[in-house]
């Protein structure tokens, strides 16, 4: 089988990262290198990392320590450029604050994008701890401007384990072939996070690739568990300001006005429920979504 190049960025994640190592020591597939990008390096996350590692080995990793928060995208886009130089035929980007305990995922993965020449898979995954699910597939709501994921909040039940092809998914657990970055390019730093990885699908979507779902393989996510959750004032910040950008960015007349005019009227009126800290952030974040460039 091919060679793989696992990405995943940390953000002051030591507390989740023992599931995640768990997981990947029992995988079957053992070809893969596993890029670590730390945007929060420090002693304390050395000494988890080489704990768990001696706990849970795993076949090869690079540690790379910035010097300060890059963020999600910049993260990223430094373990697929550290996997594609090392001539990986597939990049796997995932979250750590996951656990896939199915020993086989990373081989299913595998053998279906060499077999069924698929080079975008994306597993169902779960709220970590439960069979309610967080996402099989997903949908893009251009009028809207942001995204949806089927089966948010469900049961799982047989209506989720049909085999099918999606215009939109989150990163959270995606395998790429290594050619889909010739077409697509990298993530975009502007965004830092939150709709970075959304504009990546977009581009993915409109390079003619088709995101396909193996819902045999199950992932279980922490949600939310490096921004402090929706409401937190770092996330009401990046999250108006990158679904303005993303809009502005990727849509022309009329869809722009319409989402543009939707974020708005939704954002306002959230606004009028939120503490005074939380609408200076989002008012910050308004403007600057409106400016970039």
């Amino acid at each position: 089988m091919a060679k793989v190049g696992l990405v995943t960025v940390l953000y002051k994640s030591d507390d989740v990262l023992e599931g995640f190592f768990q997981s990947l020591s029992v995988q079957t597939f053992k070809d893969y290198h596993l890029y670590l990008i730390d945007n929060s390096p420090g002693a304390e996350t050395d000494a988890v990392v080489n704990q768990l590692l001696n706990k849970y080995p795993i076949c090869h990793i690079t540690h790379i320590k910035n010097p300060g928060n890059y963020g999600v995208a910049k993260g990223n886009n430094q373990g697929i450029e550290l996997a594609l130089k090392d001539n990986s035929a597939y990049v796997v980007l995932l979250n750590n604050d996951i656990d896939f305990p199915q020993d086989f995922l990373l081989a299913d993965m595998v053998k279906c994008a060499e077999e069924k020449n698929e080079a975008v898979i994306i597993p169902k995954i779960f709220y970590h701890g439960t069979r309610t699910i967080w996402m099989a597939g997903g949908t893009m709501l251009k009028y809207k401007g942001y995204t949806g994921h089927v089966g948010d909040n469900q049961q799982d039940t047989e209506a989720f384990n049909k085999e099918g092809y999606f215009d939109y998914a989150p990163t959270c657990f995606m395998l790429l072939n290594s050619k889909v970055f010739d077409k697509v390019g990298l993530m975009d730093e502007k965004y830092f996070v939150y709709y970075d990885d959304t504009d990546f699908v977009v581009r993915l979507i409109k390079a003619g690739y088709k995101i396909f779902y193996m819902p045999t393989l199950e992932v279980f996510h922490k949600v939310s568990s490096s921004t402090g959750g929706g409401e937190s004032l770092f996330s009401i910040y990046y999250l108006n300001r990158n679904r303005v950008y993303f809009i502005r960015k990727n849509y022309s007349f009329p869809v722009k006005q319409v989402a543009l005019a939707y974020t708005v009227l939704t954002r306002g009126l959230r606004y009028l429920h939120y503490k005074q800290d939380q609408k200076k952030e989002m008012f910050r974040g308004f403007k600057d979504g409106f400016s970039i460039t």
